[in-house]
């Protein structure tokens, strides 16, 4: 009950933080999530809101005056992705950049082998890892709620790992990747219609600063 009411505070506290800073740019509202958050934070957003890449991405965050310097490198490069990548949804989240893709996008109906035009589409986004190496990237698959829950599991991990394989093939250091299938556990839409357990039939990058980009602000808030 501690523990609960002390993640309920933190919640409650970060949301604040958010809604009172209604005139601040992603980098600026970056910098006060990573200082107010941490992993623990994490943990608790992604779990309450059911937003996996929220949560990771929160809890990845470094905060204070680094996180403002990662926080305008990842503002440049997901401006970067909105204009080489249409087919993706990106969202700028801290100190992270959420690129979402639309298994429509990238595989047939109850596959995992990605299809020639799915690979034109990661070609761009690849393209701009290329250029934004300080970066780790963490590749999600995620299932709507037809199906078995192992089935919808086993699916997402598959799909996963497609993506991550292609990435390496194409030179994405397997160093900076990380691999995760959530199955139906984690919807960012209604399962209820067509149109959200298209949407929740997704895989998700999330892209966060390495210990080289968090080193190299360091120094450069310090300056």
């Amino acid at each position: 009950m501690k523990n609960l009411k002390l993640s309920v505070v933190m919640l409650i506290s970060l949301t604040l933080i958010i809604a009172g800073c209604s005139t601040w740019n992603k980098t600026q509202k970056g910098a006060a999530i990573g200082t107010a958050s941490g992993g623990a934070m994490g943990a608790v957003i992604g779990r309450v809101s059911g937003n996996t890449a929220l949560g990771a991405i929160i809890g990845a965050a470094v905060g204070g005056a680094s996180g403002a310097v990662i926080g305008h490198q990842m503002d440049k490069q997901a401006a970067e992705i909105k204009k080489t990548v249409p087919d993706a949804k990106v969202e700028r989240v801290g100190e992270g950049i959420v690129v979402e893709f639309s298994s429509n996008v990238l595989f047939g109906f109850d596959q995992s082998n990605l299809s020639d035009n799915a690979k034109s589409s990661l070609n761009k986004l690849v393209t701009v890892l290329h250029y934004y190496p300080d970066t780790d990237i963490e590749v999600q698959g995620h299932t709507d709620s037809k199906g078995t829950t192992s089935y919808n599991k086993t699916l997402s991990e598959q799909r996963a790992y497609a993506v991550s394989g292609y990435l390496s093939s194409n030179d994405i250091a397997y160093n900076r990747l990380q691999i995760r299938g959530f199955g139906e556990s984690s919807p960012k839409y209604s399962n209820e219609s067509e149109s959200g357990r298209s949407e929740n039939r997704r895989v998700e990058f999330l892209i966060t600063a390495n210990e080289k980009m968090k080193a190299d602000a360091e120094k450069e808030a310090g300056k």
